[in-house]
Parts: C-alpha cells; structure tokens; sequence
C-alpha cells in the first residue's frame, strides 16, 4: 500500500531520525469505508498507521509517541483494549483526547477515532 491522504497533507515525514505520521482513521483503504463500530474502527486505524510507516521500513516498536483522538469517551476501554494488541512494551507515551466530532471521510458513517504518532529510527 502507499500512502494516501483525504487531503492536502502527507501521511508520514521525516525530520532528522524522527518522523511524524499524520493522524490514521478507520477507513479501509480498499474499500473507502469504515465500520460503525469503535473496536472495528481502531483496527482498521492501527492497520492503516502499520501501512504508513513501513512505506519508510519502519514498524509499530518504532512508535514513540500517540497522540488519540475519540468521539465518546465511553469508548476509551474499547479503543485500549485494541490499541495494546498492536504495541509490546514499552508501549509509546500517549495522551487520549474527546472529541465533539472528527471529518467524515467514509461517506455517512460517523468517524469515531483517529490516532496520530511520533516514530524514531535512530
């Protein structure tokens, strides 16, 4: 997969040894759509971050920093509960954000969470 972007940003950039990987929502990247439910959405984010760094040969256990962005934040143990199947300790430092609403890029289906990171290859 290459890297896409819903609009006019880069999905991954350089500075140095660190890059930064623009914020990955719950859209299959084939189909253009995303599920209605959270765990499901989370996924498909950390599948699509997965994708976007190893466009620069990197992987997950290059992730330094997440930042998460959730539209209910009822849904934080389910987005937790996801998000630690993707990274091995040491997990990356992280904050957690509620948010009133994130874009709708998957047609009606509300976006429910997107992550953003920091990744280092030294």
């Amino acid at each position: 997969m290459s890297a896409q972007s819903f609009g006019p940003y880069s999905p991954i950039r350089k500075a140095g040894d660190t890059y930064y990987v623009s914020g990955q929502v719950g859209v299959d990247p084939e189909t253009k759509t995303a599920s209605g439910d959270v765990s499901e959405q989370t996924r498909q984010v950390l599948e699509n971050m997965r994708a976007v760094l190893q466009t620069e040969s990197l992987s997950m256990n290059d992730v330094v920093k997440c930042g998460i962005f959730v539209t209910d934040i009822g849904d934080f143990a389910k987005v937790n509960a996801v998000y630690e199947t993707f990274f091995e300790a040491p997990r990356p430092a992280r904050s957690t954000v509620c948010v009133n609403e994130l874009p709708r890029v998957a047609g009606d289906t509300p976006i429910l969470v997107e992550i953003d990171a920091v990744a280092y290859k030294g």
